[in-house]
């Protein structure tokens, strides 16, 4: 092949195995090596934590933190109405339709290269500062068929709780998912009430005990509650509010 012009993103911890070349849609080339590295866990953390997902906002932590949602895709929509508005106009087999197909290809990059460049960091601070991480178990390809089907995708949940399962794994973390047809939003989460279900636009309630909840605040802390406790029984008791 010759020499060729390489931006490493990272040293290589050792000799490499093996090496593959990759060449995406957009026509960037990628080499991806095989190495052996030893991944030692970090330092234990007192902390753990729930992570409720959303849109509005991406994600609500048990300890009162917040992640905005970015809305990459959103934000790129113009470029990428331009870019494919652009390539229509071209004569099918033309050179010039060959350019305007790697525009657009080039543009999506942007966007997936941003959004998982974002996961990464988030993920890996999430991990760092907490010993456990729970989440709910979405289900994403049930929720990308719904008339919400572009605002799922653009928020990458499934990417990003695999990331955060993936390097709790490879931390020394704990990481676990609570049955997605667990009521964290309706339980009070001081006193164990149920109520009724809620539509979207509410975002505070009142429970019958007189606590007033913020929506995903209260469920990321039952979400915190029901993965320590399927964690701590076996038998996957039931959920005790704290005390």
């Amino acid at each position: 092949m010759g020499e060729l012009n390489v931006r490493w993103s990272r040293e290589l911890p050792s000799d490499p195995s093996s090496v593959s070349i990759i060449r995406d849609a957009c026509g960037r080339y990628f080499a991806s090596f095989v190495v052996h590295t030893d991944c030692s866990p970090l330092s234990p953390a007192e902390a753990e934590v729930g992570i409720d997902l959303g849109l509005s906002t991406f994600a609500v932590l048990s300890n009162g933190k917040t992640i905005d949602s970015p809305r990459f895709l959103r934000q790129a929509e113009r470029r990428l109405r331009k870019a494919q508005q652009n390539l229509s106009r071209k004569d099918k087999g033309s050179k010039n339709r060959a350019k305007a197909r790697l525009q657009v290809a080039r543009a999506h990059a942007r966007v997936a290269d941003t959004r998982r460049d974002w996961a990464h960091k988030h993920s890996t601070a999430i991990i760092r500062e907490n010993q456990a991480v729970f989440v709910e178990d979405l289900c994403v390809r049930g929720l990308a068929r719904t008339r919400l089907a572009k605002s799922v995708h653009d928020a990458g949940w499934g990417m990003f709780t695999r990331m955060v399962e993936e390097k709790a794994a490879r931390f020394g973390r704990v990481f676990g998912r609570v049955d997605r047809w667990f009521p964290s939003t309706r339980m009070c989460s001081v006193c164990g009430v149920v109520s009724e279900k809620k539509p979207l636009h509410i975002r505070e309630w009142v429970c019958t005990c007189g606590t007033v909840h913020d929506r995903d605040l209260n469920a990321a802390e039952n979400i915190l509650a029901a993965g320590r406790a399927e964690r701590l029984n076996a038998c996957g008791g039931t959920v005790s509010p704290a005390a």
